[in-house]
Order: C-alpha cells, then structure tokens, then sequence
C-alpha cells in the first residue's frame, strides 16, 4: 500500500470541496472496498477524506410516502430496521444474503452503491486489465472467466457488479441523491451503474468529487410478493453467481405490476421493461415465468468457464418469480433453496 494523505471532513461541503479540488483524492467510509483494493495497489489514493462524521446516518419518511436512507447508514442497520423489514422487506433480504454480520456492520448504504466491479484480473495488478489501465487488454475473456458476466459485456470488459443490495434497489426503482462542486442532483437507480462499453474503468455515472448522499425508496408495493434469490459457490460469504430480486403485485390469481433484477451477470445489476411487462395481466405459470426469462437473457453470451450461467440464470428467474407469486419467499438465515 503507498503512502497518502488523510482528512476528516466536517461538513459535506468540506468534504465535497477536498476531493473534487485533488484528483487522487477519494472519499472513505466503512472502507470494506476501497482498503482491500488499496492493499492490493489496484487503487492508490493520495488523499483519503474520511466522511463518517457527516450528518448522513438516519433513515427518514418522505413526502411521497417513501423513505429517505442516509449514505453513511450501515448494512446491517438498514437490514433490519423495522420500516424497512415491514414495507420493503425485499430489500432487506438481499442485504441479509450479502457478506458477513462482520462486513455489514461496517459497510454502509453509499459504499454499497459505489463499490467496484468484481473480476479476478482486475484485483491482480501483475495482469492486463482495461479497468486498471485502459487499453491494456481484458485478460478474463480467454483466461478464468467463471464469475464473470454473460449480459451488457463489451471487447473492453466482463466483470460483474457485485452487491446483492443493488439489485434489491434497482427492482425497487430507488432514487440517489448526490452532491458535488456543482452542486445537488437525484439519479434514477437504472441510471447510477453503467456498462462497460469502451470506458470500463468507470463503474457509475457520478463525477469526480461528486458524493452519494442518500437513497430514497418510492412508496412501498411489493410488501407481500416477492424474494431473493442468490445462487453461489459457499451457502456463506460469497458473491452470487446469479442472483434474482423479483417483487410482484397480484390481484387474487391475476399478476399485476412485476419487477425483476438480476445480479451476478452483468456490469450493473440487469433490468429488462419489457420482459416483466410480458406478465402483466395473466396467471402465474412456469411456462410464462420461462418466457419472461428467455426475454431477460436475450442475447446472454458465456465466455467458456461461464457458460452454465445462461441456464442457471434462466433456472433461478423461473424459481425467484415462483417463489415471489406463492407469497414465500427466500429465507436468508437459511439460505437452502426453497
């Protein structure tokens, strides 16, 4: 690890201020992330500007209806707070799959969002990686490639975003509030992550000195059905190789609204409008639960060591959208598939 400078920021402006006037600065809270990547050399950061002093820890009603999660709450806080528990318990199932109580005690909401993406290569700096140094090639597409992704993959890169949390929020349709030297502005969930394409040393849309704030939560719907469903390696303390968030409104048999993200498979966790639309209206079926699955995947490609997660992926959508219509879902302190 190389040397660097530290700052305990006061006030979000301060510390706004501070990283967006240093382009080696970063921003460090729980640091569960960014020290193993600084451990590692992946990351070297001349400045680290510590924001756990910030008044961004409570979890507060909206307006709307909905709720407003501060960025420095912790995982483990926000799992199992009981408005969360009671109104999005989605949410709180997927936070509950990831890491370990140890990890989510200190790793909080806005770390959450902005850890980066998971592959072999890009932790090994003695390897070639676009995301490390752009342009020196993506060593993963012809080397190990088990965990990588089959969906929104690019010549540049096929690494995976790894948080089990986001993928609860982007079916939720979250909104992020950020701030930065220009200023405050929100982006749509959807939005926040981005693919690879020719620039995947980015993982998200946000600016140089520019600080998630909070995580705001619609008005609840998905209360009754819906799960988690993460598939991986270990039953512990493993990133997925597919997961499913599916949360569904039904009307007695008849499936209204539908929601479904994947993780595990894709640069950011993978939405598709169009193939949750294709249940609107109709019975709960295994067959229409595949079709809306063969849409989600469309155009999936393996890279070898990872093709089984096309059909795994295929497997788990059919089982989450099973479970989520049945009203039963995934219990994490389990972890066995129902």
């Amino acid at each position: 690890m190389m040397n660097f400078s530290y700052t305990r920021a006061e006030t979000i402006a301060d510390a706004v201020a501070a990283v967006a006037g240093d382009p080696d600065a970063r921003f460090i809270a729980g640091g569960t992330n960014l020290v193993d990547l600084m451990k590692y050399d992946v990351m070297k950061p001349g400045r680290l500007v510590d924001i756990t002093r910030l008044p961004l820890r409570e979890i507060e009603a909206t307006d709307g209806g909905g709720l407003k999660i501060g960025a420095l709450v912790p995982n483990s806080d926000l799992a199992y707070d009981q408005r969360i528990q009671r109104d999005y318990p989605l949410l709180s199932s997927a936070i509950l799959a990831g890491a370990s109580a140890q990890l989510r005690n200190a790793a909080t909401t806005g770390g959450n969002l902005i850890q980066r993406t998971r592959c072999y290569y890009f932790y090994d700096v003695a390897t070639p990686c676009n995301k490390r140094e752009p342009g020196s090639g993506c060593s993963a597409k012809t080397g190990v490639n088990r965990i990588h992704a089959i969906l929104g993959t690019s010549d540049a890169c096929i690494a995976t975003h790894p948080s089990d949390m986001c993928v609860a929020l982007a079916a939720l349709e979250a909104v992020v509030h950020v701030e930065g030297p220009d200023g405050q502005r929100t982006i749509a969930f959807a939005d926040f992550h981005r693919l690879p394409g020719d620039e995947p040393q980015y993982d998200n849309t946000l600016a140089h000195g520019e600080m998630v704030t909070a995580v705001e939560l619609p008005a609840p719907r998905f209360g009754q059905n819906h799960t988690y469903l993460k598939l991986r390696d270990r039953l512990s303390y493993a990133f997925a190789l597919v997961s499913v968030a599916a949360a569904i409104e039904m009307d007695g048999d008849v499936i209204g609204e539908t929601r479904v993200a994947l993780g595990g498979v894709a640069h950011k966790p993978w939405r598709v409008p169009e193939a949750e639309a294709l249940l609107k209206g109709k019975f709960a079926t295994r067959e229409l639960f595949g079709e809306v699955a063969d849409r989600l995947l469309q155009g999936a490609k393996g890279f070898g060591d990872n093709d089984f997660k096309i059909e795994l992926a295929r497997r788990a959508v059919v089982r989450a959208l099973t479970q989520a219509a049945a009203g039963a879902p995934q219990v994490q302190s389990n972890k066995i598939v129902n």
